[in-house]
């Protein structure tokens, strides 16, 4: 799958693909505006790539002392809400590209 493809699912699909990873699916369900289940799949993923996403999760939410935590469990550096979009998509990317 590709980032384009990806995009466009969350786009015109009213559940996410079957085929998608925990990691893949919670970023899905994030772009689609279910905060609470895309939550539930990312405090569920013990890895770095988790705690990327988890950190995402909280800066759309606005807690952003959390988020810090959570990119700092990540290795990355946090973001600011008006780069959630990119983040997304940095994310998503990393993701598709390990596949």
């Amino acid at each position: 799958m590709t980032l384009d493809e990806l995009t466009e699912s969350v786009a015109v699909d009213a559940e996410p693909p079957e085929d998608l990873s925990e990691e893949l699916r919670s970023l899905w369900l994030a772009r689609k505006g279910k905060w609470h289940e895309s939550h539930d799949i990312a405090q569920e993923i013990y890895t770095p790539t988790g705690s990327w996403i988890h950190g995402l999760l909280h800066t759309m939410e606005g807690d952003l002392g959390n988020a810090s935590y959570w990119y700092s469990k990540a290795g990355k550096p946090a973001i600011s809400v008006n780069q959630i979009d990119e983040e997304w998509s940095s994310i998503a990317k990393a993701l598709l590209a390990e596949e």
